[in-house]
């Protein structure tokens, strides 16, 4: 009799290894980090430097001197969690500031769990929210720094238009006298935003990196337009009800960090649904609580949580959408 020897998965080898998939997201991520350098200059590449090579480095330590494992820093996983984690700071946070977020998003997000592909949650936005928690004020200084390329330049100084409209809403202003004393402008917003985290900065950036990703097969679309749809949706119902109360759908994915999470964050293969049906609930639910807490929360943006509170759903989504078998069972 014939012995069948079952090896360890993956059974199924493809073209796809997790080296070529970081890189083409790290290469996805350029156009937002060129737009990043021109209007702040060293501060960028001071946070997606120190950010990139603290992850690899923490990682590196924790399997050779902890976990005592093979080293897997190689493979770009943790400087796209390094990247990913800069790109979601203010431009002019302190060198120590994303180091703390380094070590929380490797230390205790991703190799706490055994390393890639078993962690539960997205590391890099468990940097950045444990960093939003713990230092709330320094998380939501959006000063902006001067650039090499555009010395003294104001005009995307100042807090981010979602807490603009946050703060005016809540000191009794109506949204037409937000945006005429802001200038809001959706040109500006689709182009240059007036505020926001590094890698927030450029809205078509972010669609060109969304493209290239498409192109290479690196992602499926069922999550970005799931989470962008629900969005548009839910703020149109809410805007048409209450115009002077609730922004526009364009507002709400122009600004912030829809863009920049719904593309690069929710889409992390290890963290998001297997399904395209699955896919597609767990987009919806972001965009909902997205909304929900850009609307009725103590956060003007909620994209970071929105992701977070769906990673922790998705065991029951896969299970609840699982593949069709092959064949039918012989009772």
């Amino acid at each position: 009799m014939k012995k069948f020897i079952v090896s360890p998965a993956p059974h199924i080898h493809s073209e796809f290894e997790t080296r070529k998939l970081m890189r083409d997201v790290l290469i996805a991520l350029t156009p937002s980090l060129l737009v990043s350098i021109y209007f702040f200059g060293f501060s960028a590449i001071k946070l997606v430097l120190i950010g990139a090579g603290a992850c690899v480095l923490v990682e590196y330590l924790i399997q050779k001197y902890l976990l005592h494992s093979k080293i897997t820093i190689n493979d770009y996983s943790a400087a796209v969690t390094g990247v990913l984690l800069a790109l979601n700071l203010p431009p002019n946070s302190p060198w120590w500031l994303i180091l703390i977020g380094s070590i929380v998003a490797i230390g205790v997000a991703k190799m706490t769990f055994g390393g890639l592909g078993q962690n539960v949650f997205n590391p890099a936005l468990v940097g950045r929210v444990f960093l939003l928690i713990s230092f709330p004020v320094l998380m939501t200084d959006w000063t902006i720094p001067e650039s090499w390329f555009r010395p003294g330049v104001d005009a995307i100084t100042g807090p981010t238009p979602l807490s603009i409209v946050k703060e005016g809403l809540a000191s009794g202003l109506s949204m037409g006298e937000i945006f005429q004393q802001n200038n809001f402008s959706w040109g500006e917003m689709l182009f240059i935003k007036m505020g926001g985290s590094v890698g927030e900065i450029s809205a078509l950036a972010l669609i060109l990196g969304f493209i290239y990703l498409l192109i290479k097969r690196v992602i499926r679309p069922h999550i970005p337009v799931a989470i962008v749809l629900t969005i548009v949706v839910l703020t149109s119902i809410f805007h048409l009800i209450s115009p002077e109360q609730f922004t526009g759908p364009m507002f709400n994915i122009l600004t912030g960090g829809v863009l920049l999470g719904s593309i690069f964050m929710a889409t992390d293969y290890v963290t998001s649904p297997m399904n395209p049906v699955g896919m597609v609930i767990y987009g919806v639910g972001i965009g909902l609580i997205t909304v929900l807490i850009r609307y009725f929360g103590a956060y003007p943006e909620g994209i970071s949580f929105a992701i977070l509170i769906m990673n922790s759903v998705v065991p029951l989504i896969n299970k609840a959408c699982k593949p069709k078998r092959f064949a039918k069972e012989v009772k």
